[in-house]
């Protein structure tokens, strides 16, 4: 058993998640199964795409008929980042064309925070604490 991220896009998974993997430095695309003529999602749109950022397995497909939902800040992907330095080019890459929920600087519980909604919608969190979270 394991579980992973299920991420929902309309129309933009493939920018999204090439997106993701470029901004990680170990994200990798691992697979991509697209819709084909007479299925029910738009040709060439992503029926399923599995990758991975730090790690962690994902899961994202374009949503093959119009939903009324989208990504909310009550869900955030969190990543603990190993240097101030990831943490701040996690942010600034991520974080062009969406919007910083809360800026990047100390908080009482973190060096270095920031929480971000970037141009998808998805939400992201990106804290440093040296030492690590002991």
């Amino acid at each position: 058993m394991r579980a992973s991220t299920y991420l929902m896009f309309q129309g933009k998974c493939e920018k999204a998640i090439t997106a993701y993997c470029a901004a990680f430095e170990d994200g990798q695309i691992t697979s991509m199964e697209r819709y084909t003529k007479g299925e029910q999602g738009p040709e060439g749109s992503v029926k399923l795409a599995t990758f991975t950022l730090a790690g962690a397995s994902f899961m994202a497909i374009d949503s093959p008929v119009k939903q009324d939902i989208a990504f909310t800040p009550a869900m955030s992907i969190f990543i603990e980042c190993d240097t101030d330095d990831m943490a701040r080019k996690l942010t600034a890459n991520l974080s062009k064309g969406g919007k910083v929920l809360m800026p990047l600087q100390r908080y009482p519980f973190a060096d270095l925070f920031s929480w971000i909604e970037d141009r998808y919608g998805v939400n992201w969190q990106f804290r440093y604490r040296e030492g690590g979270d002991a």
